[in-house]
């Protein structure tokens, strides 16, 4: 008694879609988190290169 072969597979989608989750009401949408963590990058690297640990003097 011989056992049939099981179908190939092919690599690939499986089918499943990935769907994109609106963001809760209220909550930043994900183009403005990542403007937002681009900005701070900006800032932090300006920060290290103007010697970022100095208290500014007060007016």
């Amino acid at each position: 008694m011989s056992t049939p072969s099981l179908p190939r597979r092919k690599p690939g989608a499986s089918g499943r879609t990935l769907a994109i989750q609106e963001p809760a009401p209220g909550a930043p949408s994900r183009a403005l988190r990542v403007r937002a963590a681009d900005g701070w990058e900006k800032f932090m690297r300006l920060s290290d290169f103007e010697g970022g640990d100095r208290v500014p003097p007060r007016p």
